[in-house]
């Protein structure tokens, strides 16, 4: 009777053992793909992917305590072969987190790279915004430059006009004195011709009185 209890206990350990066996390959298969999805997911996608991870993750470690627990009452023959099994599948298990953790830590790194590069770029589009900004203030200031070159020499042009023009008016006025001279001596001249007419006139007057009277009146 002994024997075939053994027998009994070994066969239930080794079904049950089996299905947690089959559990585990279940979950094993769906935690293997995931960190290679990981690397070619973002934002909220990825995210979604190591909470699935996690939680697969966490079933599987439940299996291989329930296939730990039941070694404990397996028979060695039987146990040494479990044992191997279960040691191999939390290596393999082992393995898919670091190859999970380097997917999320080569993501990280590739956001980092990604915000460091829209960073620069970012900087360089200020620093060609900046430059072209300078060139621009560079040809406004040149123009205006150019803008005032123009107008001092206009003003100087202007400058040298209006001296010419009062020098044109100074001698205006210096020959308009002259012709005020000339017309006031002229005048004198006039009342003195005038004059000197006026008193002909009266000498040839009284000369006429006197030869009409010493001709016709003196007898």
């Amino acid at each position: 009777a002994a024997p075939s209890g053994l027998r009994f206990k070994v066969k239930m350990s080794s079904e049950e053992f089996e299905k947690l066996h089959e559990m585990y390959r279940s979950l094993y298969d769906e935690l293997k793909l995931i960190p290679e999805r990981a690397l070619t997911s973002h934002g909220e996608a990825r995210k979604k992917l190591v909470r699935t991870f996690d939680e697969r993750q966490g079933e599987a470690e439940e299996v291989l305590q329930g296939m730990e627990e039941e070694l404990r009452g397996a028979p060695s023959s039987y146990r040494n072969a479990m044992s191997a099994k279960l040691r191999l599948y939390r290596r393999d298990l082992g393995k898919l987190q670091r190859d999970m953790k380097t997917s999320c830590e080569h993501q990280n790194s590739h956001t980092h790279l990604q915000s460091q590069r829209a960073l620069l770029l970012q900087g360089t589009e200020y620093l060609n915004n900046a430059s072209q900004s300078i060139e621009r203030s560079q040809r406004i200031a040149a123009e205006t430059d150019q803008i005032g070159t123009d107008i001092i020499e206009e003003l100087g042009e202007q400058r040298e006009q209006l001296d010419r023009t009062r020098d044109r008016l100074m001698n205006t006025g210096e020959n308009l004195s002259r012709s005020r001279k000339i017309l006031r001596a002229m005048s004198r001249r006039l009342m003195t011709n005038k004059l000197l007419l006026a008193v002909i006139i009266l000498m040839e007057l009284g000369i006429l009185g006197a030869v009409v009277y010493l001709k016709f009146f003196r007898k």
